[in-house]
């Protein structure tokens, strides 16, 4: 994210705000920026005096202003952190147009104390630089709060990455670290780790160890890594749905029917809708080049040649009856029109119809 970068070069020049509120689904970032503000801005002998870190669901508004109105012992700044903010009853009431909420007035207590941070947010304390991790959620656009955040402060909104987003953000983060991946490789962790950019980067941090500055992540390594099988995933699955091989589609719905802890259906499903879609997509492309194809599609040129071959096996019609399919299984594995059949024997009569 750009805000995220450009809040990161400044504090890395050592120009600070007085108030950064880090708000947003992706807690990732969240995480990114304070950690480097507590780590970072005093020096260790300074933060024993003048580092706070507090918790949402610990303490009220007034305790946290009351921190940060003090002035620092022997140093320049004070930092006051409050992490889960998002616990935080003052901030919560304070979300609702015109900072009250629409379905409940506030207490008396908490609009005084919404108050006092407007007011703080006015005037706050130019020696402090305090920090709010409001994790998964955002304030309400209507509220003073969110008005005067955004008007003199930092305010981050952080979102989640959307999937297809993901390979390109990962193959970013290892280039950073100064390691290379793989296409096939960045796609895997993608799908198998999902959009938790925590989980990414820690797992990824992992498999640094086993490699010298300037060495390739590649597929092998990940699934050797990872828990990922080399035979039975989704990437294979896909590939033997695209040949309509019949025999290997077989193999790897049995193993994730067998195994279905690791091979939840709902992924698989999620996984299937997902495939299917891009072949859809390219068989309405006007322009069949690989690098427009890879932009309608929203994957790496690497991979066009496979939904390609896949499209040859699959026309317009059969993608519309496996459309059907998917969302037949899908209400099937919630118990909708289910008699009793478990999700793996579903898998597999869902995997037969799609190849026959």
């Amino acid at each position: 994210m750009k805000e995220v970068t450009q809040i990161l070069t400044d504090l890395k020049r050592r120009i600070f705000k007085p108030v950064y509120f880090l708000s947003g689904e992706e807690a990732y970032y969240i995480d990114l920026i304070s950690d480097y503000i507590e780590k970072n801005v005093l020096d260790e002998n300074e933060q024993e005096f003048n580092q706070t870190i507090l918790y949402g669901k610990d303490v009220d508004m007034e305790t946290i202003l009351s921190a940060a109105k003090r002035f620092p012992m022997m140093s320049e700044y004070q930092v006051v952190i409050v992490k889960e903010a998002q616990n935080l009853k003052e901030l919560g009431k304070s979300s609702g147009g015109g900072d009250e909420d629409e379905d409940e007035a506030p207490t008396k207590k908490s609009s005084g104390s919404t108050n006092a941070l407007t007011a703080y947010l006015q005037q706050p304390q130019t020696s402090t630089i305090l920090v709010f991790c409001y994790k998964y959620k955002t304030l309400d656009k209507r509220s003073t709060t969110y008005k005067s955040l955004q008007k003199n402060h930092v305010f981050l909104e952080a979102k989640k990455l959307y999937d297809n987003q993901l390979p390109d953000w990962i193959t970013a983060f290892v280039q950073e670290k100064k390691f290379k991946i793989g296409v096939k490789a960045s796609f895997l962790l993608a799908e198998f780790l999902g959009n938790d950019l925590s989980k990414i980067t820690n797992e990824v941090e992992k498999l640094f160890i086993n490699l010298k500055e300037g060495e390739e992540i590649t597929a092998e390594l990940v699934m050797d890594n990872i828990g990922i099988s080399k035979e039975f995933n989704v990437f294979e699955l896909q590939d033997a749905l695209a040949k309509k091989d019949i025999l290997k589609a077989n193999r790897i719905i049995n193993y994730f029917s067998a195994n279905e802890k690791e091979h939840p259906a709902v992924m698989t499903l999620s996984s299937l809708y997902g495939y299917y879609s891009k072949i859809l997509l390219y068989h309405f492309s006007p322009d069949k080049s690989k690098f427009a194809v890879a932009q309608a599609l929203g994957v790496n040129p690497f991979f066009v040649d496979g939904y390609a071959k896949a499209a040859q096996n699959y026309g317009t019609a059969k993608l519309k009856a496996i459309f059907s399919y998917l969302k037949e299984y899908d209400l099937k594995t919630k118990g909708v029109d289910n008699a009793g059949v478990n999700n793996g024997e579903l898998m597999k009569e869902m995997i037969f119809k799609i190849l026959h």
